[in-house]
Parts: C-alpha cells; sequence; structure tokens
C-alpha cells in the first residue's frame, strides 16, 4: 500500500470516530495551500479531523486570496454556498482565513453575515482561543501581523496527500513592495525560517517515502536566515562580523546534501534578488530541478518602474542569460500582467517581443485588476480600457501556447527521468509525472507504480503535455 493510501485509511479512520470535523478549502497560491496544512495541524491537536465532504464538517475554514478581485468574488460566493448549511446546522462554524481576511479585517464580519470568526496568516496558532470565543456565541477576530512568526516548529498535517510531493515553508512575507499587490500589506515582512527547522522536515519527508518537496516563500531568492525577525532588521546587524547568515544557496545547498534521493524545486524568484550563486548551486546538484519560474509582468522598463519591480527588461533579460549559462535547457515560466496603468500599445508590443526572445514553456497570464489600498489604486489611473486588456491578454496568451508547443515539440524523440506523481485525468491505464523541467508527461502504465522514477521516450506533444513510453 502506498503511503498516500495509508495515510487516506488512517484518517478514515479518525474521522469515523470523531466527533470535532473540520473542512478546510484553499484558493490562490502555493503558500495557502501550505499554510492550511499549518492550520489542520494546530486544529489536529484540538482533536479536528479533516473531512473532505462540507457535509459532515462543524467547522469550515476558507483559505482566502486577494491578489486578484476575481478571488475575492469567488471566495464571497463560495460563503454563499455554505448558508443552508449553517441554517440546517446551528453548531457550524465558519471561518476565513488568510490574505483576504487580513486585507478586510473586522469589516468581513458586517459584509459577510455567515462568518464567525476571521484570522490573517500570522494569527492561527490563535484558532483553539478563538474558536472557544465563538462557542460562546461571540464573533472572533485575529489579523495582527508578525515579525517573528514562521510556524517553524509545526509538522504540518498533508492535506489530500498524493504521498509523492509535498511543500515546504521556508519563508514569510514580502518586502518588495510591487505597486499592484497587496501581499506585503496582507502578509508582512519578509522572515526567514531556521534552517535548522527546514531540514528536519524534509528528512521527515524523506522518511515517509516523499520523492519531492517545493520550498516555498514569496520570494525565496531573498531567504535569509541571521537568527530570527524581520529581515530589514538584519541591517541593523550588517556591522556585526560575528552574525552568521544562511541564504537561499546555501539553504540550497544543505537540503541537497542532506538529501540526495529527493527532488528540490522551489518558488517563487524574484529577478532582482536572484544571485549567480543560486544557478551555480542548482547545476552542482542533480537533484535540485533544471527549472525557474521567474516572473516579469511586463516587458516594458516604464511599465516596470511603474509597477515598482526593482529591475528593468535589461535585467531581466541578463539573468535569464545567467540562467542558460549555468543550467542550459533550464525549464523557465513566469507571470505576466497586461494592461496595467498608462501601458501603452507600445509597452505591449515589448512584452511580446520579450516573451519571443525567451520563449518559456509555460506562464501564468491576468490582466490587470486594481487592489484597494495598493499605491497603484492610490495615485495611478487605471486607465486602459477593459476591452483592451482583454485583447491584450489574449494576444500574451495566444504568444505562450505557440511558445509551449515550441519548447514541448524540442522533446520529441528524447528520454527524461520522469517522477510519477498519480494516474491520468484521461484515462486510468496513464500515468503523469514531471521532468526536471517541470513539464506534464502521460505515459502507459506499464509495471510501474504512482512515486517510482521511470526514463520515459517523448513520442509526441500537445502545447500543454508531452506524450511518451517508458523505456
Amino acid at each position: 500500500m502506498l503511503i498516500g493510501e495509508k495515510q487516506k485509511t488512517k484518517n478514515q479512520n479518525k474521522l469515523n470516530s470523531s466527533s470535532k470535523k473540520l473542512y478546510i478549502q484553499s484558493y490562490g497560491c502555493a503558500m495557502n495551500f501550505s499554510d492550511s496544512e499549518v492550520v489542520a495541524s494546530i486544529l489536529e491537536k484540538e482533536g479536528y479531523v479533516t473531512t473532505q465532504n462540507s457535509d459532515d464538517a462543524n467547522l469550515i475554514l476558507i483559505n482566502t486570496c486577494s491578489i486578484r478581485e476575481k478571488a475575492e468574488q469567488t471566495v464571497r460566493r463560495r460563503i454563499q454556498t455554505f448558508k443552508k448549511k449553517k441554517e440546517k446546522k446551528s453548531n457550524l462554524v465558519i471561518g476565513i482565513l488568510g490574505c483576504m481576511a487580513e486585507r478586510l479585517k473586522s469589516k468581513f464580519l458586517e459584509e459577510e453575515k455567515l462568518v464567525d470568526l476571521v484570522i490573517g496568516p500570522d494569527a492561527y496558532r490563535d484558532l483553539p482561543k478563538l474558536l472557544k470565543e465563538t462557542e460562546e456565541g461571540r464573533k472572533a477576530v485575529n489579523v495582527i501581523l508578525s515579525k517573528e512568526e514562521t510556524y517553524a516548529d509545526i509538522n504540518p498535517v498533508r492535506l489530500n496527500s498524493n504521498g509523492v510531493t509535498a511543500f515546504v515553508s521556508i519563508m514569510r512575507g514580502c518586502d518588495n513592495m510591487c505597486s499592484f499587490c497587496v501581499v506585503p500589506f496582507t502578509r508582512g515582512r519578509e522572515r526567514s525560517r531556521n534552517p535548522k527547522s527546514i531540514l528536519k522536515e524534509v528528512a521527515n519527508l524523506n522518511d515517509l517515502g516523499y520523492k519531492e518537496v517545493t520550498l516555498l516563500g514569496q520570494n525565496v531568492d531573498s531567504y535569509l536566515w541571521f537568527g530570527g525577525g524581520a529581515k530589514k532588521d538584519f541591517l541593523k546587524l550588517a556591522g556585526d562580523q560575528s552574525v552568521e547568515t544562511t541564504d537561499f544557496s546555501n539553504l540550497l545547498d544543505l537540503i541537497a546534501i542532506a538529501n540526495p534521493k529527493v527532488r528540490i524545486r522551489f518558488s517563487t524568484s524574484n529577478p532582482q534578488d536572484m544571485k549567480d550563486s543560486v544557478l551555480k548551486t542548482i547545476a552542482k546538484h542533480p537533484n535540485i530541478c533544471n527549472y525557474i519560474h521567474l516572473p516579469v509582468q511586463s516587458g516594458s522598463s516604464k511599465v516596470l518602474e511603474l509597477m515598482n519591480r526593482g529591475h528593468t527588461r535589461e535585467w531581466y533579460l541578463d539573468r535569464i542569460k545567467a540562467i542558460n549559462k549555468y543550467i542550459p535547457e533550464c525549464g523557465l515560466s513566469s507571470d505576466f500582467i497586461t494592461g496595467f496603468c498608462n501601458e501603452t500599445e507600445e509597452d505591449h508590443q515589448l512584452t511580446l517581443s520579450l516573451m519571443e526572445t525567451v520563449k518559456y514553456n509555460f506562464s501564468y497570464m491576468f490582466h490587470y485588476s486594481e487592489r484597494p489600498n495598493t499605491f497603484a489604486q492610490r495615485k495611478l489611473r487605471d486607465n486602459v480600457p477593459e476591452k483592451v486588456k482583454k485583447r491584450r491578454l489574449q494576444e500574451i496568451i495566444d504568444a505562450q501556447q505557440k511558445h509551449s508547443l515550441y519548447r514541448n515539440q524540442l522533446c520529441l524523440g528524447r528520454n527524461y527521468e520522469v517522477l510519477i506523481e498519480g494516474i491520468s485525468k484521461k484515462s486510468n491505464t496513464k500515468y503523469f509525472g514531471r521532468t526536471t523541467q517541470n513539464t506534464v508527461v502521460v505515459f502507459e502504465k506499464q509495471n510501474s507504480k504512482i512515486g517510482e522514477f521511470v526514463n520515459v521516450k517523448i513520442n509526441n506533444c500537445s502545447s500543454a503535455t508531452l506524450i511518451g513510453e517508458i523505456i
């Protein structure tokens, strides 16, 4: 029996005997899904068992995202679907976690009458106390941001685990203050987690049979351990030669050496912080995947300055050049926001030309939506018509599909090591997995098993998927 199947059986036995049942739903980035695992661990100590059926639950938590307006609208609609459940089950408690909770704070209780508690990303340890308040008939709120909290000592409950891949959070918060982004306001200042606790968690996952970990942070290249606290406070210690530090390249090196049979990925990088030392470390270790997600947002230096991205088009392309130098055939992906304030047609064409130069394996693409209280909302005009935004976005999507197909076609006839992650959605006779470049591969099962590394020859492809056979 696979690790994931054993865990499911164990959880089902607990669920059948438990009177405290937690249903938790996550939206947004991988950090939110990782946070939900921390929340499940905290509540497990209070006797709660997670269920995948909201009808069974007496505690429903929604881990929210505020990065785009559409994400918040999705959450609000989801809250409304729980209205009838709450009417039928008087003891049902509904809570809002994460970035949206932090942004709206107590206002959420007024806007969404169904919500009983609101908890920000740094207040999850306070959940047991807040739940007691709801049991006494009071609404509960804690959205205080922290300069210290990293949840380093908490062993996350792996929700819906396949027993093969897992997230490991290495830092929290962001100091970059991009003009369009709410993350610094909802997740606070950058602070890094003690490397010893990270190594311990990865080692534990290795012992449990996990084959791949993804190191998470809003900006992993900015990881810096100097004893704890907000990264900005390190500047006060900069002249103290006795302070020992661990940066991201050091951390990658430590994890790769200690866990040679575990694949290592990371997300997300920021162009202004990506150093050659990180690229050299990736090249040095075969178990660090040859894949980098490097968001650019725009190909225009003018727009990048308005976005307060901290880099220019030229700087970004220099980082791409360095990646290709140290890690040939590295898989590359990016983020794009089209239709940002004052973006002209010329700016848009610069984005398309940058895409043509890099030819990403895949990308995440959106048109700009104004977020409350950001610098862009307060000081810039959202002056690109919606129709133009949508047209430009479609042109970016079309370009990316062309480039994705181009990258995948280069793989035809070649052999790749693939980690089997699960059964293909389209066929029970096939598995899917990913190459070191993070490209999805589908192939016939043969005698292989989930969690194994197999060599696959690529025979066909689409813009999204490689199709092959085990050799």
